[in-house]
C-alpha cells in the first residue's frame, strides 16, 4: 500500500495525479490504484467558504460527475473532501460577507449563497447521483458550516483532538444549510436541537461515542484509516454496497427541506442587530488571527 507509507509527503507525491490547477482556492488529485478523487480545501483570506471556494467547489465535481458519465471505465469509487490548512478542515460560512449582505439588506444573495452550499450538500450526501462514497476527512477544526458539509459525508473520519461545533448561536442566528436536518436523523431531534443551541465546541472524541463521526483515528492517521476502510469494503464490497443503500433508505432528505430550511434562514440574517453584527465581525477577527498564527 505504497500510498499511505510516507505520509509526510506532499499529497501530489502521495497520491499521484495534480487535477486542481484551474482552482485557486481547491486542490485536487487522483489517486488511480484506489480510485480516490482528493479535493483539499483553502479559502482566502481565511479558510471558510468563501464565493471563490463555492465556484471551485461547483466547478470541479461537476467535473467528476461528466468523467463517470462519459468515461468507459469507473474511474472514481471514493471522493474524499479535506483540508489545506493546518489545523482546519473548514471555519463555515463567508461571515464578512453575510455582515455585508445583511447591511445592504439583500436577501436575494443571502438565499443565493445558502442554495449554493446546499446544492453541495445535497449531492455530497446522494453520491453525487453516482456509484461512489463521499468522504469527510477532518485533520482540524470544522465550524459551523464547515461541520455542516463534513456531516454530509457518506462516511466521515475525524482524527483525535480536533474540535467541531456550530456557534451560530454566540451572533443569533443558526446554522441554516443542513445541520438540524443532517443531525436529527443520526442522533435525534431533540440532541440535534441542544447541540444547535449550546453553540459548544466538541471533541471528534465526544462526537464519535455519540455516533456522529464514523471513524475516529490517531492524530495524523485520518488518511490510513481510510484506505484501512477501502480494503475492508474490497473483501466484503455487497455488504458495503448494500448498508450504503440501506442508510439512503432510512434517512433520506428531500431537497425541498433543505430549501425551505435556507429560506428560514436568510429571514433570520435580517433580523440580526448591530450587535449581533459586531459579534459576527468580532469572531471574523479571532478566527483569522488563529489561521495567521498558527
Amino acid at each position: 500500500m505504497s500510498n499511505v507509507v510516507h505520509l509526510n509527503e506532499p499529497y501530489q507525491a502521495r497520491y499521484g495525479e495534480d487535477t486542481g490547477s484551474q482552482y485557486s482556492q481547491l486542490n485536487t488529485y487522483y489517486d488511480s490504484e484506489y480510485r480516490i478523487g482528493w479535493f483539499l480545501m483553502s479559502g482566502e483570506p481565511r479558510p471558510c467558504f468563501t464565493p471563490t471556494l463555492l465556484n471551485d467547489l461547483t466547478s470541479y465535481l461537476g467535473n467528476v460527475k461528466a468523467e463517470m458519465a462519459y468515461s468507459s471505465n469507473k474511474k472514481y469509487d471514493y471522493l474524499v473532501v479535506g483540508s489545506d490548512v493546518e489545523g482546519v478542515f473548514n471555519l463555515g460560512g463567508d461571515l464578512n460577507l453575510f455582515r455585508s449582505l445583511i447591511q445592504e439588506r439583500n436577501r436575494e444573495g443571502l438565499l443565493s449563497y445558502a442554495i449554493q452550499c446546499i446544492d453541495i450538500l445535497h449531492q455530497n450526501m446522494n453520491h453525487f447521483n453516482l456509484d461512489l462514497t463521499t468522504v469527510s476527512l477532518i485533520q482540524g477544526d470544522a465550524l459551523g458550516g464547515g461541520f455542516e458539509s463534513a456531516l454530509s459525508s457518506n462516511l466521515i473520519i475525524a482524527e483525535r483532538g480536533v474540535k467541531l461545533g456550530l456557534p451560530e448561536v454566540l451572533f443569533n442566528l443558526f446554522p441554516g444549510m443542513g445541520a438540524y436536518s443532517i443531525l436529527s436523523r443520526k442522533i435525534g431531534a431533540a440532541a440535534a436541537e441542544k447541540m444547535i443551541l449550546s453553540g459548544k465546541l466538541y471533541t471528534s472524541e465526544e462526537l464519535y461515542e455519540m455516533g456522529v463521526i464514523d471513524i475516529l483515528a490517531d492524530k495524523g492517521e485520518g488518511e490510513l484509516a481510510l484506505y484501512k476502510y477501502i480494503k475492508a469494503a474490497r473483501r466484503s464490497p455487497n455488504t458495503y454496497r448494500s448498508i450504503s443503500k440501506v442508510k439512503d433508505i432510512c434517512n433520506k432528505i428531500p431537497y425541498e427541506e433543505l430549501v425551505d430550511i435556507a429560506n428560514v434562514w436568510a429571514d433570520a440574517a435580517l433580523n440580526l442587530t448591530d450587535k449581533d453584527l459586531r459579534m459576527m465581525e468580532r469572531l471574523v477577527s479571532r478566527q483569522t488571527h488563529k489561521v495567521n498564527k498558527s
